[in-house]
């Protein structure tokens, strides 16, 4: 979601009114599900996805009709085929979508996508939490770990604390808020910086990773290499702790240039409890290490939450196809824990 607030803030700065349009609550089958954001503005033109189709459409004109108004509202959409009301879908799910209308004199608002783009820099927990009353957004604000609760009155954090969670919800204040994390602290720490890596950090950087380059090679830690890099580490592989300390939310992806190299990483990031780690390689190689690993003292349990080989089985050859799987890999990983299911 950087990117999106990085264009709105933009847009914003030059003078843009929008409505900012977010899925706020689904039932059922839906396109998107809740936190689903898109900014539409005055020709009707947007930016971000509430999902498509039907619902986008329907939404895109009230946004323009609601930035006429310069009003904020919330509207639902059935999606079962054939119901009352329904709108030709037939996803077979209800959503219920807020409309905040939003211009070029809101300096609250300004300061607050400012603050939100600092948060995406740092590794702390964040969370937007948007207030409504009356069937329309009231206040928006953001809570990180750091600074508390800010821009917002509506409510209190004590009020807002039994709510930040991993996933979106809604609250039982007054008025109701929906809170939903922004920031989650946790880098993706990517050892090894050759080809497959240069094609996969772009990628976790699209889907909202934070990542990390870590190499012992000079040629290998320019920042140019790797699109979207938050940004890379030189050091040594035998004394990673020299260089970076790996938290319980942090993923861990090895592909050095050696099996040598690859082991040494291993044998000090699985004592350490972390959200993934994943190693590339064959399944020769993996049993050798794993025997390694084991006669060095390495607890079958600790390597038994190793991914390797690493990725989605989908018969990935290139760099580029091998980026992918891993990615989906982390993907599912990140949704799990989400979910509280891994």
């Amino acid at each position: 979601m950087i990117h999106f607030f990085k264009d709105l803030r933009e847009r914003l700065g030059s003078g843009k009114r929008f409505v900012l349009v977010s899925v706020v609550d689904s039932a059922g089958s839906t396109p998107r599900g809740s936190g689903a954001k898109m900014a539409v503005f005055a020709d009707g033109s947007y930016m971000g996805t509430i999902g498509g189709g039907n619902v986008e459409y329907l939404s895109i004109q009230e946004a323009v009709q609601a930035i006429k108004e310069k009003r904020s509202l919330t509207r639902g959409f059935n999606l079962s085929k054939n119901q009352k009301a329904d709108i030709g879908m037939i996803c077979g799910g209800n959503v219920e979508v807020s409309f905040q209308y939003i211009d070029e004199t809101d300096t609250a608002y300004l300061e607050m996508l400012d603050q939100i783009l600092k948060l995406y820099e740092e590794d702390v927990d964040a969370w937007l939490i948007t207030a409504m009353r009356n069937g329309a957004v009231c206040e928006t604000g953001v809570y990180d770990e750091k600074n508390g609760l800010r821009f917002m009155t509506a409510v209190s954090e004590e009020q807002l604390r039994p709510y930040l969670r991993n996933k979106s919800v809604r609250t039982e204040t007054d008025p109701v808020c929906f809170v939903e994390p922004l920031v989650q602290s946790g880098c993706v720490y990517v050892f090894g910086g050759g080809h497959v890596a240069q094609e996969l950090v772009p990628v976790l950087s699209h889907v909202g990773f934070r990542v990390v380059v870590f190499e012992d090679r000079e040629n290998f830690v320019k920042p140019e290499l790797f699109s979207g890099v938050h940004h890379t580490v030189l050091g040594s592989f035998q004394e990673i702790s020299d260089k970076i300390t790996l938290k319980e939310k942090d993923y861990v992806v090895i592909m050095t240039r050696g099996h040598q190299s690859d082991y040494e990483i291993l044998r000090q990031v699985l004592p350490v409890q972390t959200a993934y780690v994943g190693l590339i390689g064959s399944r020769h190689k993996i049993a050798a290490t794993t025997k390694r690993l084991l006669e060095d003292g390495i607890s079958e349990q600790d390597i038994a939450r190793m991914h390797t080989p690493i990725g989605l089985a989908i018969k990935a050859e290139t760099p580029a196809e091998i980026a992918i799987s891993i990615a989906a890999e982390m993907i599912l990983c990140r949704a799990e824990r989400k979910e509280g299911t891994a």
